[in-house]
Order: C-alpha cells, then structure tokens, then sequence
C-alpha cells in the first residue's frame, strides 16, 4: 500500500523585511522598544498544496528566489508556515545548506560526531560508522584539520557522507548534487539512487534539469514563490526548459 510520507496544504510563507537601514542592536533594540521598526511584507511561497508517496523523489525547480529552498526548510521542520500546515511521516536526513551544523573551529572527526549527537545517534553507533564516512567524503588524510580550512567542496563531501550514512525516511537535499568535481557528483548520484531504491522518499533543489529527470518521478516548478506546475518530472522539466 502507498502511504503519504510529505503533504503540504496551502502552505504560505511571509518575511519581515526592514525598510531601513540600521546599522548597530542598540539602535534596533531602541527603535523596537518605541515602536518605529518599519517593515514590509515579503511573501516567499503563497498557497502551495501537493502530496508525496513513500518511494517518490521530487526535483524542484525554478530560478533564484522562487522559494525553492524555503520550501525544503519548511518541511524540514527549520520554518514554520506562516499559514497552512506541512506533514511528515517519517524520520528526516536534511542536507539543506553547505556547513550547516558543523562548528567551523573544530576538526572534521569532532564534527563527525557533532552531527551524530545532534541527529541523536549514540557516539559508540557514530564510532561504528565513523571509517565508513571519512572514506566516502574522501577525507581520510583531513580528518585532524579545522574545518574552517576545508573548501565548500570538502565540506559538502562531509555533510553528505553523514546524511546519507543511513537510509533515512526522507532525505532532503539542497544543490548538493551539484558540489564538488565530476567523480563526487557521480558518487554522491549513486548514493541518492540506492536510498531511493530502498524505499525513501527524496527531494532536492537543483539547477540542473538534467539531473531531475535522472533521478525524480515527480517535479515541482516554483515561480516567483507560486506553484507554475507539478506533475511528472519528464513533462514539469520539458515546460520549464520551454518558458523558464
């Protein structure tokens, strides 16, 4: 039987922008106090509805600022809508920005098990893991070294070998199919097919169609914070690459 693993109903997302620069906290604490913060309304998604089936990958498109990556937050869990509801029906593998939950002072193996305590897995369950993981994110001989000396590429390599050291329920991915060099990219396309394979249910952002089509059934086009279209990903993508 198929059962639904993400549902997002009429889900709307509004920011505060400030209208008005402000250059230190004291001044914002002041003008908040006396009520003359001046903001306005920026609306990144409005009213999107669709459903996702356990075993479904959804590839989102549309250009920057369309609210693709807000989406994914939302069903995250990292945002809450500011109207609407979003469902998850299972354990979630966010890889939603490059770096994220990492300490940039602290060396790769003491980020290893950062990440592991913050996703709740036992230090003695991440030592079990811990070889798998260097060796995937190709880090073998920087393990020791800070962080905040890796390359976005490294670091991508790091945060995807540990979101993908388990089949999760679903597994949600921003770009990360596009870091890094050709072999990575491959490498990391062949862990996302196997996951997909093992019955978990993936969305990610991605700028390549291309990519989309190999690995999604279903595909999301987003314009300007509103749904253009969603369906299959061979018809979704062939629109957006005919108006887009």
């Amino acid at each position: 039987m198929m059962s639904t693993m993400i549902r997002v109903e009429d889900v709307s997302m509004m920011f505060n922008l400030s209208s008005e620069r402000i250059d230190n906290i004291k001044e914002y604490v002041i003008r908040l106090i006396k009520g003359n913060l001046m903001f306005k309304e920026f609306w990144a998604l409005k009213h999107i509805s669709f459903e996702l089936e356990k075993g479904d990958s959804l590839g989102i498109v549309g250009l920057n600022g369309s609210g693709k990556s807000t989406l994914l937050k939302l069903i995250a869990g990292v945002l809450k809508p500011t109207e609407g509801k979003v469902f998850t029906g299972g354990g979630i593998a966010p890889l939603i920005e490059l770096g994220a939950g990492f300490d940039e002072d602290l060396s790769a193996e003491e980020n290893i098990y950062l990440n592991g305590a913050i996703l709740g897995y036992s230090k003695e369950y991440m030592q079990d893991k811990y070889k798998e993981i260097v060796r995937f994110a190709e880090l073998e001989d920087f393990v020791q070294i800070p962080l905040k000396n890796f390359s976005s590429g490294m670091k991508a390599r790091l945060g995807f070998a540990v979101a993908t050291m388990n089949v999760p329920d679903i597994l949600i991915l921003d770009e990360v199919l596009s870091v890094g060099d050709y072999k990575f990219q491959e490498k990391s396309f062949n862990r996302t097919q196997e996951i997909l394979n093992s019955g978990a249910t993936v969305m990610f952002v991605s700028h390549s169609v291309e990519q989309v089509r190999k690995i999604c059934n279903k595909a999301l086009w987003l314009e300007h914070g509103e749904m253009k279209m969603f369906g299959d990903s061979e018809t979704v993508c062939h629109a957006y690459e005919t108006q887009a």
